[in-house]
């Protein structure tokens, strides 16, 4: 038996088959998942609901066509027209609750509400075919006779409620496959290979260029900043420079004071204080010191 080979008619290895089989896999699943088909599925699938929805609630108004002929009949003679209209009742009831059934199997197709006489329609059908069923078993206390007409109408008004929201269901189903074809949910498998190949050299330019002025602004603003908290110590003033100053401003006659000081040089309180005593202490000293001199120097003149 021959190998797998290629268009050039060379064997596949099994890394080449591997491939294939994903590739094709891929595909099969990417199809899978398109929305149409989904539809085309859940169509199939409420058309089985549908169908075995309709032979069980026909079944069960058959059923109860006899129960409620002998309960509408009351005794009258067969062929007589009590014995005629006795079997009209059942399908009157029947096919009103039919035609609500039928009418809900295509609203709920497009999820709409048929409001709440279309219920109201269906209980009253369904209880009037309950009592005329199982009538005389009540009036006999036939347990075995109630639970056995109770099941048919029973069965019949719980496929009634069950339908609309089975194809409501389904309708979902549809949609939710819709709306994840459109995100791109069940195409993203496929499709991954291509953007990254096509994306990842078109990131990598600009990054070079991007990266430059990033790197060069916030450094130009932070050197200067650091410059000048740096430069900032260097203009503190020292004890004799707020002498200095305060001696500048002093005026014979002016009181010596820590709050005469703080007014002339802008120090700190507890500054002020030394400032105020230095400045009266050199003050003392120029006074006293040419005191002497002057009058010596006269005499010897004299």
């Amino acid at each position: 038996m021959n190998s797998p080979t290629d268009a050039r008619h060379v064997p596949l290895t099994d890394a080449d088959k591997l491939a294939q089989d994903a590739a094709t896999a891929a595909q099969v699943r990417r199809l899978a998942n398109h929305p149409d088909v989904v539809a085309l599925r859940v169509e199939k699938v409420r058309t089985q609901v549908d169908a075995v929805i309709w032979l069980g609630i026909f079944l069960g108004l058959a059923f109860t066509m006899v129960n409620v002929q002998q309960f509408a009949a009351a005794g009258a003679p067969v062929w007589s027209l009590g014995w005629f209209a006795g079997w009209l009742l059942d399908p009157m009831v029947s096919l009103v609750l039919v035609a609500v059934l039928r009418a809900e199997q295509i609203t709920a197709r497009y999820q709409v509400s048929t409001g709440v006489w279309a219920h109201r329609t269906k209980w009253f059908a369904f209880l009037a075919t309950y009592v005329m069923n199982t009538w005389e078993s009540w009036t006999r206390f036939d347990v075995a006779g109630v639970a056995l007409h109770s099941v048919p109408p029973v069965l019949v008004f719980l496929a009634a409620e069950t339908a609309p929201v089975l194809r409501d269901k389904l309708t979902e189903a549809v949609l939710a496959a819709a709306g994840h074809a459109h995100a791109g949910i069940a195409v993203a498998d496929v499709d991954q290979p291509a953007p990254v190949e096509a994306t990842t050299p078109v990131e990598a330019a600009p990054e070079p260029a991007d990266a430059e002025p990033v790197e060069v602004k916030p450094a130009q603003p932070r050197k200067p900043a650091r410059k000048t908290t740096k430069a900032k110590p260097a203009a503190r003033k020292l004890l004799a420079d707020y002498v200095a100053d305060a001696r500048a401003a002093w005026t014979p006659g002016t009181e010596i004071t820590p709050a005469w000081v703080r007014s002339v040089t802008d120090c700190a309180r507890g500054t002020s204080s030394n400032v105020a005593a230095a400045l009266a202490a050199e003050l003392a000293d120029t006074d006293t010191a040419p005191a002497d001199p002057e009058p010596t120097a006269l005499r010897e003149v004299a």
